[in-house]
């Protein structure tokens, strides 16, 4: 989906890339507030302490980093967004529904178990942290199509084909290495 909206693209499907573009980030930003103000809500319930909140975050932090570290898929929907939209829809329509759908991070593939430690970090950090997780989730989730944007010729596509390809390890690697350091903080954080 990243090498479909490109300005290359959306010239072929008479699109603004800046218009497809600002509806995906802006959607994709809204949509990862809302799940985490909902989920924030969601958790008041629990009212967990500042330490058993802390611990909680750190064992879902350390579980995402074992399961991205051995390279294992983990559980999720087996969709992605439905390209027959790109046709179909004007650009802003389907910019904000593929950013709708990232942003809210388990209704496409989930590709780290990251996104499993973000939803458990949002649910224990109340309304108002949830969404500004959720936010920054949300505008994470939009930032790689920013990097499309110079893509106006058939050889730029292949090139961003090409640097997407290359970049799954090391993606992978950081988002152990993140994951590790949450772990770590929360761990700091409840001493």
């Amino acid at each position: 989906m990243l090498t479909s909206i490109t300005p290359l693209g959306e010239r072929g499907r008479s699109s603004r890339w800046g218009v497809t573009t600002t509806a995906y980030v802006v959607t994709s930003a809204v949509a990862g507030a809302l799940v985490g103000l909902v989920l924030g809500a969601a958790g008041l319930p629990l009212a967990p302490s500042r330490t058993a909140a802390l611990l909680t975050v750190a064992v879902a932090a350390i579980l995402a980093a074992a399961l991205d570290a051995v390279g294992r898929r983990p559980p999720g929907p087996r969709r992605q967004v439905d390209e027959n939209w790109l046709g179909a829809y004007r650009g802003w329509v389907y910019g904000a529904g593929f950013g709708g759908q990232l942003g809210v991070g388990v209704v496409t593939i989930v590709t780290s178990a990251t996104v499993y430690a973000v939803l458990v970090t949002e649910l224990v950090a109340g309304p108002a942290a949830g969404l500004l997780i959720g936010l920054a989730f949300g505008l994470a989730r939009a930032l790689p199509l920013l990097g499309a944007g110079r893509v106006t010729t058939t050889a730029a596509l292949s090139a961003l084909h090409r640097r997407v390809a290359l970049a799954a390890r090391p993606a992978r690697w950081a988002a152990v290495g993140v994951a590790a350091a949450v772990a770590a903080g929360a761990l700091v954080g409840a001493l």
